[in-house]
């Protein structure tokens, strides 16, 4: 049985990390779709998660009076990251396949030239430049299929992230 300051506390912070998710997403699209390619707003989406849950785990550790085992730091983790991965997930799908499904044929072309742009950059030889490119528009990232694919491999990341954190804001035993 979960404790209800974990449940609670995952899911209001879940909430809180799909939403802003939904946020940085719906902003990027309604500024400008190149601003998909910026490696900084990655950074900038990972920032805010990790904030997020840093104070999320920090909330619960206090609210659970410093008794948080290695199990329920990653369960709190773990449950705020699902829950946030899956509202980012199910905006993604509504905005690029119901809302607006030629933003994902756009964005697709974008990739594309950023990425050939960029391996032009290192030096790559043109035959593997056109074989990228040919594997890129076999497949669009914006798909719902493929934003699914997403999905679970953000949950498997999540999963590595909740296990670090909850090494570290687990409690330290008495016993020794």
């Amino acid at each position: 049985m979960i404790n209800e300051v974990i449940k609670k506390n995952g899911i209001t912070y879940g909430v809180m990390i799909g939403i802003a998710s939904a946020l940085v997403t719906a902003t990027i699209y309604a500024i400008d779709l190149n601003l998909f390619t910026a490696w900084w707003m990655g950074i900038l989406g990972i920032v805010i998660s990790l904030t997020i849950s840093i104070i999320l785990l920090s909330k619960t550790k206090k609210e659970l009076k410093g008794v948080f085992p290695f199990k329920d730091a990653f369960t709190t983790y773990f449950i705020a990251a699902v829950i946030g991965v899956l509202i980012s997930t199910t905006f993604n799908i509504l905005l690029f396949n119901v809302i607006d499904p030629g933003a994902k044929d756009t964005l697709s072309d974008i990739m594309v030239k950023y990425t050939a742009n960029m391996m032009q950059k290192f030096g790559a030889p043109a035959a593997s430049i056109n074989e990228a490119i040919a594997k890129m528009k076999e497949n669009n990232p914006y798909s719902t299929f493929e934003l699914l694919k997403g999905s679970a491999f953000a949950i498997v990341i999540s999963a590595v992230f909740g296990l670090i954190f909850a090494a570290f804001f687990k409690s330290k035993t008495t016993q020794e």
